[in-house]
């Protein structure tokens, strides 16, 4: 299998210049981006493990992002977290470190010192990608051992379901086109056509279906596919209202 996806970083910031610069920025620096705007959306976007790294502000509408972090933790959520926040003390700092924080960056900062850090972490948790567990409501894909499960009970996938999935699973809330899938899952098969990841969606579909899961995993008509929940569509559906944005 070919993986060639791009780092995927969540920014969370109540101020939406703040969100907008920062989106622009690390786009640019070849990442994906997803912006939440207050705690308790952030923490529902974090929830699903499908990110490389989160940006986290401490001062937030909702909930703080000490809590968020916080929760993200106590589920299991390994995602490394760089939190970045006018909150210069030595405590404020300390108390982010304690709380499970990979660093600590304080506002105004510079660009090019946060890339750093983004990609130092990129690189410190690359061995982990594979370990990494996904979860989309009762949906949870455990990379470490392969496995899919739907409100505690097993799904059997074929191997290339299970990679049609992971992919989707990883990308949560976000479009993933037909040629997107095909070059992942498919990598280099001379064979392997658009028609090959129609065919398999639907496998994966009908499975998920029988279990209560089809709402899962949607078509985006001229689009692609998309994995996510009712719960994932709000909170990100709160960020780009308030930026003005809307999600492709």
């Amino acid at each position: 299998m070919l993986w060639d996806v791009r780092p995927r970083v969540l920014v969370v910031d109540d101020e939406i210049g703040v969100r907008r610069a920062l989106e622009r920025g690390l786009s640019a620096e070849g990442m994906e981006v997803v912006t939440a705007a207050d705690g308790p959306n952030a923490l529902r976007v974090a929830l699903t493990g499908a990110f490389d790294v989160v940006l986290l502000d401490i001062m937030l509408p909702g909930l703080s992002g000490y809590r968020v972090l916080q929760r993200m933790r106590a589920e299991g959520v390994r995602t490394p977290v760089l939190m970045v926040s006018a909150k210069d003390g030595e405590v404020d700092q300390a108390d982010g470190l304690d709380l499970g924080a990979d660093g600590y960056l304080v506002k105004p900062f510079s660009f090019v010192v946060l890339v750093a850090q983004v990609r130092a972490l990129l690189r410190r948790n690359s061995a982990d990608l594979a370990r990494r567990r996904l979860k989309l409501g009762e949906l949870v894909v455990d990379r470490a051992v392969r496995e899919v499960s739907w409100a505690g009970e097993p799904v059997s996938l074929s191997p290339r379901e299970y990679a049609v999935l992971d992919v989707l699973a990883s990308r949560a809330g976000s479009v993933v086109t037909k040629d997107e899938l095909l070059r992942t899952v498919w990598g280099d098969e001379q064979a392997a056509t658009r028609n090959a990841v129609e065919v398999y969606v639907g496998y994966l579909r009908r499975k998920l279906d029988a279990m209560g899961a089809g709402e899962v995993v949607r078509t985006v008509r001229g689009h692609g596919y998309l994995a996510s929940t009712p719960d994932l569509d709000a909170a990100l559906g709160a960020a780009g209202a308030s930026a003005g944005t809307r999600r492709r």
